[in-house]
């Protein structure tokens, strides 16, 4: 079985490497070379193979030293990559070694260091799981999907994965979005797509994973119908038909929100699977002159959670320093774990009275949804000393005053003016009979209430539920104003002006059931024929692009319609 996997992945390094490094004419410094090893997963199942990268930060000719590597590993394929790049006149060159690997054993194992030159890499730790049950025998293709949490609680991320299994080569394969019943869900892409190598049964399998994210917004059900493959098997020289191959379906249990810890009655739902809570400042805090703005930056980091959820740290400072706070920053990108999510708040702070002063603790309650009970993140208190302002000016002596003088002209005042008496007179008149109507009535005054606006994720998740149903309803009008509204929230600084630029900053299936209701309300046959029930599905299961995070418009010309 090992042999298979061995004489299968072994290959050469390229022999066109000799040409690039005979044209590289660079000295070759191997003694301060930076040696830097990763792998593209921290969790993989025994029989799967991972990959093993190490980055040299200079043009070397030493090869690696990777034997460590036997005692607990496979070692598949090896290839090497020479990278080099000019920027203003400089040139910088690396090279990068890469391993397939498959571990020996399952447990949590050690990567050991790489060693090139005089350098080595750091150690690595990787967890080698059981293989996995779910391989029904001997089958050529087949389709496995499965959850990481079967109970979970609202907004709380679960990790959905489909892997699809190919002994046998295909043609015109097509994996199909999730697609979700039950409780409103959002759906967040939780990394690329991922190839690897794996032995099942003594037999050798391409494996296809994806993973998604998501995030229930209500108590209730979720049933992920069975994940679909379709493609035409190659066989003994000869192309099949089209063929669809399935997993089992999936029931998940929603369960409302906990009420909060008593020690903070008021805390606010923040599931996640780790919280962390650092800060840094623009400058240090222990000798900042009255008056001299200091920039604290406190970030809230949560695993297993969208930075829409994360809430504003209640930054409470003594009176003595004056706070005002920034617009935060948000953060979202995917890891093992699934969705990191980060928040920084900035906020400007001014000493106001020189002496010692003791930012207290901050505390962030939140949820463990591994371990199903309430945590607290903390960040220590400190003590910032605020020195007196060079430029302040010195405290002048208090007047001495000549009491019997001063009680002398203070009678003379009272005896001699009437005005003054006359005005409290009033005063007291109008508060009596301001009293008097109070008590009449026997109403108090009318309470403000402040309504204060749902997160960015609500509003996301009712606009899209509009839109469904519109376009359930056939009322296209309304879908197009309900997904640009969402469309401005998704993205504040760079807002889709129309339809079709919607449909590109998004994933299959949606983009295309968007581009077909933008060419039946504009296109040339303006026909007025779409889709409403697919475009409705397809709301439920898309994701955005992570490009569309990186555009800028140039155009300055609003689209013809919007």
């Amino acid at each position: 079985m090992v042999t298979e996997f061995l004489m299968a992945r072994q290959k050469a390094f390229p022999a066109g490497f000799c040409l690039l490094l005979a044209l590289a004419c660079a000295p070759i410094i191997a003694a301060n070379a930076a040696v830097i090893a990763s792998i593209d997963r921290v969790k993989v199942e025994l029989n799967e193979s991972f990959t093993l990268k190490v980055l040299v930060d200079t043009a070397i000719d030493v090869a690696p030293n990777a034997s460590a590597l036997d005692t607990d590993f496979y070692v598949g394929s090896r290839s090497q990559l020479s990278n080099t790049t000019i920027v203003n006149g400089q040139i910088t060159r690396s090279r990068t070694w890469t391993y397939v690997l498959m571990a020996k054993r399952a447990g949590n194992l050690v990567i050991p260091s790489i060693i090139i030159g005089a350098e080595h890499s750091e150690p690595i730790d990787i967890t080698i799981l059981p293989q996995s049950k779910t391989a029904p025998g001997e089958a050529d293709i087949f389709v496995a999907a499965d959850v990481d949490f079967e109970q979970s609680y609202v907004q709380a991320q679960i990790l959905y994965t489909v892997k699809v299994y190919r002994a046998v080569a295909t043609r015109q394969p097509r994996l199909s979005e999730p697609e979700i019943k039950g409780v409103d869900v959002l759906i967040q892409g939780a990394g690329e797509e991922r190839s690897y190598e794996a032995l099942l049964n003594g037999k050798s399998y391409n494996v296809v994973e994806r993973i998604y994210a998501l995030f229930p917004q209500q108590s209730g059900e979720i049933r992920i119908e069975p994940a679909r493959f379709e493609a035409r098997v190659l066989r003994d020289g000869r192309i099949t038909g089209r063929k669809v191959f399935q997993s089992q379906p999936i029931v998940i249990n929603i369960k409302p929100i906990p009420p909060p810890p008593s020690e903070f009655p008021r805390a606010a739902w923040l599931p996640a699977k780790a919280v962390t809570l650092s800060e840094e400042w623009s400058r240090e805090p222990d000798a900042m002159p009255a008056g001299e703005p200091i920039t604290r930056h406190v970030q809230v980091t949560a695993l297993g959670q969208l930075s829409t959820q994360i809430p504003l740290i209640d930054l409470s400072v003594p009176g003595s320093i004056k706070v005002y706070p920034d617009k935060p920053e948000l953060q979202v990108r995917a890891v093992d774990g699934g969705i990191l999510a980060t928040r920084t708040d900035q906020y400007a702070m001014i000493g106001i009275v020189p002496g010692d002063v003791e930012l207290p603790e901050i505390q962030l309650p939140w949820w463990d949804i591994s371990a199903g009970e309430w945590k607290v993140a903390t960040l220590p208190g400190r003590t910032m000393v605020i020195l007196p302002s060079a430029d302040a000016p010195m405290p002048q002596a208090t007047p001495q005053v000549d009491a019997s003088a001063s009680d002398s002209e203070a009678a003379t005042i009272v005896v001699h003016s009437d005005f003054w008496r006359r005005v409290s007179e009033v005063l007291a008149g109008i508060w009596v009979l301001t009293m008097l109507v109070w008590w009449w009535s026997g109403k108090p005054a009318p309470k403000t209430r402040v309504v204060e606006e749902p997160p960015i994720h609500k509003q996301q998740s009712r606009l899209l539920k509009q839109a469904r149903k519109a376009a359930l309803g056939g009322d296209a009008a309304t879908v197009k104003a309900t997904l640009l509204k969402w469309g401005r929230l998704q993205w504040p600084d760079n807002a889709p002006r129309s339809i079709g630029e919607i449909a590109d900053r998004v994933t299959a299936p949606l983009d295309a059931q968007l581009r077909q209701l933008s060419r039946g309300s504009y296109g040339p046959s303006a026909s007025g024929e779409w889709q409403g029930d697919a475009l409705a599905k397809a709301l439920r299961s898309f994701a955005v692009r992570k490009e569309v995070a990186e555009i800028t418009i140039v155009d300055t010309l609003p689209p013809l319609m919007p």
